[in-house]
C-alpha cells in the first residue's frame, strides 16, 4: 500500500511543466548578468569624484606617477591599475611659534601666522618630495629658519618700534623660501612678541627712571626760567624808576597826573562800594584842591 502511495505521487510530480531554455536564450541570459555586474563594478571602481578646492594626479602601477593634473569633477580610472591621490588646494591658516634670540642677545617669543596652499601645477613634484602632509614636513621648520635670520637683525627695543619693517622681511624671506617646496603664501604676518620677564621688568624700570629724569629736567628748567623772569622784571621795575625820575625831572607836572589817576581809581573803587564810607579826602589822595593851592604858593 506504501508503494501504491508512492505510484500516486510520482505520477502527480510528472504532471507538474517544466521550463526548458534553448542554448542562445541561456547565453543572452549569462551575458546580459555579466554586463550588468560590470557596469556595476566599474561605476564603484573605475570612477572617482574631485570636489570643489581640490585637485588630484593619477599613480599607475605600471608607469607610475602621471605628472597631469585633474581638475574638480567626475574622472575614469583603471580598477586596480590606476589611484588617484587628491590635494586639498585652498588656504588654510597655521600658527607656528618660534624662540629666537635678538642682536643684543634677548630672548623673543614670536608667534607667526601664514595662509598657505600647494602650487596646483606643481602637485605631482610634491608628492614625489614632500607626500601630502607638506606643511607638517616644511612650514615649521622654514618658519623657525626665517625668523631667527630676520630677529638677529635688530635690537630687543628695534623689534617694537620697527615691527612692520620686521614683519614685512619675514613676509617676503619666508615667501621666497616657500616657494622652493611649491608652497604658496598667501598671508604672513606677527601676531604676537613677548620678551622675558627679565627683560619686561628691565623696560619698565627704565620707562620708570626716564620719566623721573624728565620730570626732574622739567623742574629745573622751571626754576631757570623763573629766575630769568625775576630778572627781566626786576630790569624792567629799575627801567620804569629810571624813566619815572627823569619824567619828574623833566616835567614836574608828571607826579600831579599820577596823583590824579590815583585819586581817580580811588574814588571809583569807592564809589562802587555798596557802603558809604566818610573818609578823610587827604589820607584818601582825594584833596586836589589843596596840593593845587599849595603848589601855588609855592610858586608865588
Amino acid at each position: 500500500d506504501a508503494s501504491q502511495a508512492d505510484r500516486q505521487r510520482i505520477a502527480s510530480m510528472a504532471q507538474i511543466p517544466k521550463l526548458s531554455l534553448s542554448g542562445s536564450a541561456a547565453r543572452s541570459l549569462l551575458l546580459g548578468g555579466a554586463a550588468v555586474g560590470g557596469v556595476v563594478l566599474f561605476a564603484r571602481h573605475g570612477l572617482y569624484n574631485v570636489d570643489g578646492g581640490h585637485r588630484a594626479v593619477i599613480f599607475n602601477r605600471l608607469t607610475g606617477l602621471g605628472d597631469r593634473v585633474f581638475a574638480e569633477g567626475t574622472h575614469f580610472k583603471f580598477p586596480w591599475l590606476e589611484r588617484p591621490i587628491i590635494y586639498d588646494i585652498r588656504t588654510r591658516p597655521r600658527q607656528l611659534r618660534s624662540l629666537t634670540g635678538s642682536r643684543d642677545l634677548q630672548m623673543v617669543n614670536i608667534t607667526i601666522r601664514v595662509l598657505s596652499k600647494p602650487d596646483p601645477n606643481q602637485l605631482a613634484q610634491m608628492y614625489r618630495t614632500l607626500g601630502t602632509d607638506y606643511d607638517e614636513r616644511v612650514l615649521p621648520s622654514i618658519v623657525n629658519e626665517v625668523v631667527k635670520a630676520v630677529v638677529a637683525q635688530f635690537n630687543a627695543s628695534q623689534l617694537i618700534t620697527q615691527r612692520e619693517q620686521v614683519s614685512r622681511m619675514v613676509r617676503r624671506n619666508l615667501v621666497d623660501r616657500a616657494r622652493d617646496f611649491n608652497i604658496l603664501l598667501d598671508d604672513v604676518s606677527i601676531t604676537e612678541l613677548s620678551f622675558s620677564p627679565e627683560y619686561t621688568a628691565a623696560v619698565e624700570a627704565k620707562q620708570v627712571a626716564q620719566q623721573d629724569a624728565e620730570r626732574a629736567r622739567y623742574i629745573v628748567d622751571k626754576a631757570i626760567q623763573d629766575k630769568k623772569s625775576t630778572v627781566i622784571r626786576a630790569q624792567g621795575e629799575a627801567k620804569a624808576a629810571e624813566l619815572v625820575g627823569q619824567a619828574v625831572k623833566e616835567n614836574p607836572g608828571f607826579l600831579e597826573l599820577r596823583r590824579m589817576e590815583a585819586a581817580r581809581r580811588i574814588a571809583r573803587t569807592v564809589a562802587r562800594g555798596a557802603n558809604k564810607l566818610y573818609l578823610s579826602a587827604d589820607s584818601l589822595m582825594l584833596n586836589l584842591t589843596e596840593t593845587k593851592g599849595l603848589e601855588m604858593k609855592r610858586a608865588a
